[in-house]
């Protein structure tokens, strides 16, 4: 086997240092995002009466991000079932808040909203689309990428 000098393995950790330092500075924005500690996600599924999961994604899309944005409900995503006896029929998605009063204040406004009440009565002309909501607000834990 044959060995590195030593000067020659001071300047390869100190490159390997250095690499490392500057790929841990190229990290997401999420990860920089971790200073906020009252930040609450809330995770929500919706359970639409049948037949009305486009009519909810058509809602969604065309007025309910909108306002969510206007009342500082911050969008992180949105998903349905790949499979499953629920696949037709479920809209999960995953909104933030900056703390769980805000979020009080913020469904608040965003339920009191005009254009909110008639875009809702808008979209249950022919029926109510969902039958059941699930809401359950998530702490981050402490090295969680999303802060």
């Amino acid at each position: 086997m044959k060995w590195i000098k030593p000067a020659v393995a001071v300047v390869l950790m100190g490159g390997m240092f250095a690499l490392g330092m500057m790929s841990g500075m190229q990290m997401p924005d999420a990860v920089a995002a971790q200073a906020d500690t009252e930040r609450v996600y809330e995770l929500r599924t919706y359970y639409t009466n049948d037949g009305k999961l486009d009519a909810l994604h058509d809602r969604f899309n065309n007025h309910t991000n909108q306002l969510f944005v206007r009342h500082n409900i911050t969008l992180i995503g949105y998903w349905t079932p790949a499979d499953g006896d629920d696949a037709d029929n479920t809209l999960t998605y995953l909104v933030a808040h900056d703390s769980r009063e805000a979020a009080r204040a913020n469904w608040m406004a965003f339920i009191s909203d005009p254009d909110w009440k008639a875009a809702y009565a808008e979209s249950i002309k022919d029926g109510k689309l969902v039958k059941k909501i699930d809401s359950t607000y998530l702490n981050p834990t402490d090295y969680s990428p999303l802060r």
